[in-house]
């Protein structure tokens, strides 16, 4: 509950009727916007893996992901998935999808650790996306180049969502502003580091932060990230490390950055080794998915998540992800919210 925001003087500016048809024109809307505009073929996604594959997303790496036994697999354990992080890049090798296409799918997770507030869930879903990338590729500009392309998405979705709903009047800014985590941060070297997002998403309404898992020079990361999947120590030509981020936009509802995508170009076999040690998680390299991308078994990629019901939440200016999305909290957020307006479905 101290985590849950009550914006002042709220009231959902949709009803339920409409916020669920509104979550379905944007749900259908974006992803095959998202598909046609990065080539993307859809696939479908796993609830679970199996326990000691390496190939769920281990997140920060101390969130205990949800497991039960299977009877018919002499009681081995499958994990329901945190995200499909890793998974994508081994189905882009066993669909043997060429260089400049990849793959989506439509991803159900459950996080039993998540702490629960306006924005977080235990359920979670995203379009996962991954795309078969060539050496010369890797590089920031590479990486400049897709973000915008699926800014590009995210402005036509909101026009189709005013098209449909003229009171909610277009926001985003023409371009989205690029700056790595070591700006942002020689920017406003007192805040912490969401405090000091909140500030550059404000200034331009939607933002790449770049370089996103290794640390600063205050010593400490952005944000976490897992060794295995996002490469956050090659440097590049600018000075900086790191050939990931997240794209934030600015929620005049909460008053604060938004996160909707986490994404970057994959780690290669020497990030992954360099990573791996940072993180003294140097037993991985014995595991299935860290086993392929040694041997060359994997291709090369790019790829990310796009939150679903985030999407949905800002262009709908919904206050809670709970008026989204059907899931289980705290019968004092429940009582809270629906004090303030706040129908959690």
């Amino acid at each position: 509950m101290s985590k849950l925001y009550i914006p002042q003087g709220y009231k959902p500016i949709l009803d339920l009727r409409e916020t669920e048809l509104g979550i379905q024109r944007i749900k259908d809307f974006f992803q095959q916007n998202l598909s046609a505009e990065l080539r993307l073929r859809r696939v479908t996604a796993p609830l679970f893996v199996l326990q000691g594959t390496g190939l769920n997303d281990d997140l920060n790496g101390v969130e205990r992901a949800v497991s039960f036994p299977i009877k018919d697999l002499q009681d081995k354990k499958a994990e329901v998935v945190h995200s499909l992080a890793k998974w994508k890049r081994t189905m882009l090798a066993d669909y043997d999808i060429p260089v400049g296409y990849g793959l989506y799918t439509d991803m159900n997770a459950i996080r039993s650790d998540e702490e629960l507030d306006n924005v977080h869930s235990l359920y979670v879903d995203q379009w996962d996306w991954e795309m078969s990338i060539s050496k010369e590729m890797r590089n920031i500009d590479y990486l400049k180049k897709v973000v915008t392309r699926i800014y590009s998405v995210l402005k036509r979705t909101e026009y189709l969502v005013y098209e449909r709903y003229p009171q909610l009047k277009p926001v985003l800014p023409e371009d989205i502003h690029f700056i790595t985590s070591q700006e942002l941060l020689d920017m406003y070297p007192t805040l912490s580091a969401k405090e000091r997002e909140d500030k550059i998403a404000k200034q331009y309404g939607a933002v790449f932060v770049m370089g996103i898992g290794g640390d600063l020079t205050n010593g400490e990361p952005h944000d976490g990230r897992a060794p295995d999947y996002d490469d956050w120590t090659t440097p590049t030509p600018d000075g900086h490390k790191g050939l990931n981020g997240d794209i934030l936009v600015w929620n005049e509802v909460l008053g604060r950055a938004f996160e909707l995508s986490s994404m970057g170009i994959r780690v290669d076999k020497e990030a992954l080794l360099k990573q791996l040690k940072l993180a003294n998680k140097e037993e991985r390299k014995e595991l299935y998915f860290h086993k392929r991308l040694l041997n060359d078994e994997l291709p090369l990629s790019i790829g990310g998540g796009i939150g679903q019901s985030r999407l949905c939440m800002f262009y709908l200016r919904k206050a809670h992800i709970g008026e989204i999305q059907a899931s289980i909290w705290p019968e004092d957020m429940i009582k809270t919210c629906k004090e303030n307006n706040i129908p959690l479905i």
